[in-house]
């Protein structure tokens, strides 16, 4: 089937924006992602009604099953497994008492509103692998402790999303991080710069990914002082109204250790089968082994879903052994947990799909294209973030922002000013991070919502107050680098007008 070409035309935006717009206004995201996968099939496929539904079709089949030759899309599949695999686990939990069990501890050990929040934004730092792992992981263990502190499940929402893909992308022992330092490992490689390691480019880059690094401040920022605007203070205020009265804790049978034991079990074994599974991929290749190595080549999914089924099997038998579940709710928690992530599932299937028909519609590579070349090198890291930010949002994808961007940065600073390229690279992952926050089709804007089990049109519209505001002072910042390149100069106007557009919405929010 031969599709039409919108490489260079602004109509390859329009199914994204049509999506977008409609998701934003009417909050039904499956009828919005609906909408605009029908509309660009029938774009690409130049109104033809026929064409139009085989190339849906296959675009659906595709996300599961690549065809006789390459067989399942394992990635997808997996993915699903491990949102299947901890909803049932999170509804096990719940059902055991354990997640109550685990918030009337944290009522006498965390110390009230503040440090549930804290506690929540704090978990980063041992969950950081993966965004995905971090979104869903700490929502099952964050959320009765929120929910007992009476914070909103948009506020969860925010704290989960704002520092999933921020601290993953500034860890070089990521997911994240291994795929970055892949790209850069070929940028350096193709345009002869021997100045930096692979590694030692992406560190340098993590020190001036300003967008993740503030992203980062400010959600302790938020959870420290309240610092909540827009519709977070509306959702706040509703939360607060609705469990004023419940101060006490909730009799139960759970034990803590059923909790903490499954958990600790998901994130070790996890890291364990990604660090197993690349070094397996650099033993085939013939590479010595490294720990960096093998978080470059590690397989995500799998090491997901054997992690998943390794906190499964361990619940089950702390639960077993505890006689606090009948075999009746025992596999009722099956069907729950199920349930419960269908949901997540069949946005994530609308949102892959849209993402197919962005791409044959070549929106990334005509946003791309927007960049002149007669624009002064100051101007560029600041230009490369704010256009990472679109393709990001419109793509809903940071990784695939990072594979198209990442290359016309590098090219484009080589072109203009060879001492940028850092400064550049740097603006494109903050960029892509951006854009990914405020994208309601982002894989890891879904899955926040989902783990804090948030509306997930409000959980899009409460975080945008916050990610522009980052995204505004990281701008400036970036200018600053463009013009001094000086990385501390752009720091720290970076941090001095987030800090003056705190103070300029807080003095907003005391005069109402």
């Amino acid at each position: 089937m031969n599709l039409v070409d919108y490489s260079t035309s602004l109509w390859s935006v329009l199914p994204a924006l049509i999506a977008l717009m409609l998701a934003i206004i009417t909050r039904k995201v499956i009828i919005s992602l609906s909408i605009g996968i029908i509309f660009g099939a029938f774009m690409l496929t130049n109104s033809n009604f026929l064409d139009a539904l085989t190339y849906i079709k296959n675009s659906v089949v595709s996300l599961v099953y690549k065809g006789a030759e390459e067989g399942l899309n394992a990635n997808n599949v997996n993915i699903i497994l491990f949102l299947v695999l901890l909803g049932v686990l999170t509804s096990l939990l719940s059902i055991s008492g354990s997640n109550q069990a685990f918030a009337n501890w944290a009522q006498n050990k965390v110390k009230g509103k503040r440090g549930a929040k804290l506690m929540a934004a704090g978990l980063v730092f041992f969950t950081f692998i993966d965004d995905y792992f971090h979104s869903l992981a700490v929502g099952a263990i964050a959320r009765p402790v929120t929910d007992k502190f009476r914070v909103s499940r948009a506020k969860l929402a925010y704290i989960l999303d704002s520092t999933a893909a921020p601290m993953c992308v500034l860890m070089p022992i990521s997911s994240w991080g291994a795929y970055i330092i892949t790209l850069i490992a070929g940028l350096l490689a193709t345009h002869s710069i021997s100045g930096y390691s692979p590694l030692g480019a992406f560190m340098t880059m993590s020190m001036m990914n300003f967008y993740a690094i503030f992203s980062m401040i400010m959600v302790f920022v938020v959870a420290y002082f309240s610092f909540d605007i827009g519709s977070m203070a509306r959702f706040e205020r509703h939360t607060e109204a609705l469990d004023s009265l419940e101060e006490e804790q909730v009799e139960t049978k759970g034990q803590v250790r059923d909790l903490i034991l499954p958990i600790a079990t998901l994130i070790f074994t996890t890291v364990t089968m990604m660090i197993k599974t690349g070094a397996d991929a650099l033993a085939d290749a013939g590479t010595p082994f490294s720990i960096l190595g093998a978080f470059e080549n590690t397989t995500v999914g799998i090491s997901l879903v054997v992690g998943g089924l390794a906190a499964l099997i361990v619940a089950t038998i702390c639960i077993v052994t505890s006689g606090h579940i009948s075999l009746k709710n025992y596999f009722r928690a099956y069907g729950l947990g199920v349930k419960m992530m269908s949901g997540a599932i069949t946005i994530l299937f609308f949102a892959w799909t849209i993402n197919g028909v962005v791409s044959d519609m070549q929106t990334g590579k005509y946003l791309s294209g927007l960049v002149g070349e007669h624009i002064a090198a100051g101007f560029l890291p600041a230009i490369l973030f704010v256009l990472a930010a679109a393709m990001a949002f419109s793509t809903g994808t940071s990784w695939g922002t990072f594979g198209i961007m990442l290359p016309i940065g590098a090219a484009m600073a080589v072109h203009s000013d060879p001492s940028l390229i850092i400064p550049c690279l740097s603006a494109v992952m903050a960029g892509a991070v951006c854009g990914d926050h405020c994208s309601p089709i982002s894989d890891t804007t879904i899955l926040s919502s989902t783990g804090a089990q948030c509306n997930h049109m409000d959980h899009v519209i409460s975080q945008l107050p916050y990610a522009l505001l980052v995204a505004v002072a990281s701008i400036v910042g970036y200018l600053f680098v463009g013009f001094t390149q000086s990385a501390l100069l752009g720091f720290v106007s970076t941090a001095v007008v987030m800090a003056l557009l705190i103070l300029i919405f807080k003095a907003k929010k005391t005069e109402k």
